[in-house]
């Protein structure tokens, strides 16, 4: 390794695809129960809970890692603290395992969910973000001393760069938009108005901006793209995104009691957020043609331009046509929403993750090569799945939001009767989806420790 920081990346890395790991398990067992209730020994919502918050926390590790990662190269110095790097990664590790245990025990045992200084010790029962309240506060100090150290790393060197500083600022505000999910409200409709604050700002808002970051830092280090070229696109797309996903925000307010006024900026603004992504596709694809260097890590620039075109396709085209008003009247908490939910997480966050991940290997193993031939093996088989479990939902969904919406059929009704068939595929496709991430974890552990010519 270049720099001793490279093994706290390494250490967030590992982590995060053995979490990603169980997300998919745990995915395939949700899947399954649809097709039958007890299936498990853990019930539909527990699962539920931790396949969702798996997603979250295994990406949350693998932005850590990139992000100590691309501090590090760009400052060209060793992180601030190493001590205290190695210290926000263990007790982050505990503090998620302490919660993955509560929620466990609480699908066993419901009543242990007790108050404790007046909030629940176990988990919160607020959707997507059910960590309780003691966890909610150890994660924010995580985050404070992860931005912290990057922070101080950039500063000690007085090298500053444009990739620096959106990765610092994505990374405070990512901070920041955690905080209206720590507390609630007694009033549903201002509970929930705060609540999509972490929901939608938190995702598309601050972790885009570190997204954008890590796209212009892999492809100059990948390509040996300009600096300056990619530094003003980048501000570009990054001021796209948050006019569009900030104001886009109003498209979770339609139903909750908010003013009529929401529909309009909702509307329009949700119908705007593809365009920073069109844009991101063409100049990464435009960008391409200015490489200064021959393209070694192959495998890195195919994962990191496959996530820009998945960006698109999911968080874009999925997510705005359903949107509008007057069609989300009639798909809002159907199951076409969770299709774009695995479709743009995928795209979005995990390819991204991964592309890093692949980005960063050779400085990890200490290699200038490693065998790819795997690594494009474990993409096929993950994307080829989740287009087929996004069809499957999507399926699901259009015929959900007519027989329930329009016809007037009840859920269970159409769940048994009408969609059995979309959960059976989703399962055998979740399972394609495992056998790519089995393929990638392997990849991981052995890339760059094997011989040249092997990679089966």
């Amino acid at each position: 390794m270049g720099y001793e920081s490279h093994k706290i990346a390494n250490n967030f890395f590992t982590s995060a695809i053995l979490l990603f790991l169980i997300q998919i398990v745990v995915g395939i067992i949700a899947a399954l129960q649809f097709v039958w209730p007890d299936f498990f020994i853990l019930n539909f919502n527990t699962i539920r809970t931790l396949h969702i918050n798996a997603l979250v926390v295994w990406l949350l590790l693998g932005f850590m890692g990139a992000s100590y990662y691309v501090i590090v190269e760009e400052s060209e110095t060793e992180l601030w603290s190493i001590p205290l790097a190695r210290f926000q990664f263990w007790a982050t590790i505990l503090t998620v395992g302490l919660v993955v245990i509560g929620y466990i025990i609480m699908g066993f045992y419901p009543q242990a969910n007790i108050t404790v200084f007046g909030t629940l010790l176990l988990n919160e029962g607020r959707e997507y973000i059910e960590a309780p309240r003691w966890a909610d506060i150890l994660i924010v100090v995580s985050v404070l001393l992860f931005l912290l150290n990057t922070t101080m790393t950039a500063w000690k060197t007085r090298k500053f760069t444009d990739v620096q500083g959106v990765l610092i600022a994505g990374n405070l505000f990512l901070a920041l938009m955690y905080l209206p999910g720590v507390f609630y409200t007694k009033n549903m409709i201002m509970d929930q108005f705060w609540w999509w604050w972490v929901i939608h700002l938190w995702v598309e808002g601050a972790w885009e901006l570190i997204a954008a970051a890590f796209l212009a830092f892999s492809l100059h280090k990948l390509l040996g793209a300009d600096r300056t070229m990619l530094a003003k696109w980048m501000y570009i797309e990054v001021g796209l995104v948050m006019f569009t996903g900030i104001l886009g925000l109003g498209h979770h307010y339609y139903w909750i009691g908010t003013p009529a006024y929401w529909l309009w900026i909702g509307g329009i603004f949700s119908a705007l957020e593809p365009v920073p992504l069109v844009l991101m596709v063409w100049d990464s694809f435009r960008t391409t043609k200015y490489a200064t260097k021959p393209v070694e890590n192959r495998v890195g620039l195919f994962y990191t331009i496959s996530h820009v075109v998945f960006n698109f396709v999911g968080a874009g085209l999925w997510g705005v046509f359903h949107t509008l008003p007057q069609i989300n009247k009639y798909t809002h908490g159907t199951q076409i929403t969770t299709a774009h939910g695995h479709i743009a997480f995928y795209g979005v966050y995990a390819l991204l993750v991964l592309a890093m991940i692949y980005i960063a290997l050779p400085t990890l193993r200490g290699v200038k090569q490693f065998n790819q031939s795997r690594g494009y093996v474990a993409f096929w088989w993950m994307t080829i799945s989740m287009i087929f479990i996004t069809f499957s939902l999507t399926g699901a969904g259009l015929v959900q939001s007519y027989l329930e919406r329009v016809m007037g059929l009840d859920y269970v009704t159409v769940k048994s009767a009408y969609n059995h068939y979309f959960w059976i595929f989703r399962a055998v496709f979740g399972v394609g989806f495992l056998v790519g991430v089995l393929i990638f974890v392997k990849d991981f552990f052995v890339a760059g420790k094997e011989p040249l010519a092997k990679a089966s």
